[in-house]
């Protein structure tokens, strides 16, 4: 196992150390989605995780640098869905791991339009529709927390995870 000094440690070989140790922090998969006035788009993100349940919110970490986080930021409105294992193929087009385009993706049979026209994945495990409620910038990101207004939760399913760069199903026996 090697150790690593951070403060000896270049600002590059220090993100990279970073990455390699959060490769090893497996995390649910979700496509986080918005519509409004600044268009219709959605994103891949494994950077999601509850803040409190009184009132029910979440957090969202998003690059500044993507050219989608200006549309998240102007129309506030968004859903998170939480991606169930047969949904590798669909996070992999939001994550712009193919060539489809974003009108395109949301052509697929698989969308609702919730709350404010915001597309809800029909069999997502769980949605969860709301507004932008706060932003903080910390160093390379946005953390966007989301105050959920709508929740939909489906029973069983297995689950789509990120780990070691690459996604894993979760088998529903297993996570119970």
């Amino acid at each position: 196992m090697a150790k690593h000094n951070l403060p000896n440690a270049t600002n590059d070989e220090a993100r990279l150390l970073f990455r390699n140790a959060m490769a090893h922090l497996g995390a649910a998969v979700n496509i986080i989605t918005t519509s409004g006035l600044s268009g219709r788009c959605g994103i891949t993100a494994s950077a999601v995780c509850s803040v409190t349940d009184a009132p029910p919110t979440l957090l969202v970490c998003l690059n500044r640098s993507s050219a989608l986080h200006a549309v998240f930021e102007k129309n506030r409105n968004v859903c998170i869905n939480v991606l169930t294992g047969h949904h590798e193929l669909l996070a992999r087009h939001f994550a712009g791991f193919t060539e489809m385009p974003m009108d395109k993706r949301f052509e697929l049979n698989a969308w609702d339009d919730g709350e404010h026209g915001v597309p809800v994945l029909r069999d997502a495990l769980a949605s969860l529709e709301g507004a932008i409620v706060d932003y903080k910038n910390v160093g390379s990101h946005s953390v966007m927390f989301v105050e959920a207004t709508r929740i939909r939760v489906q029973n069983g399913g297995d689950s789509l995870i990120y780990f070691n760069r690459h996604f894993h199903r979760l088998p529903a026996a297993l996570a119970a």
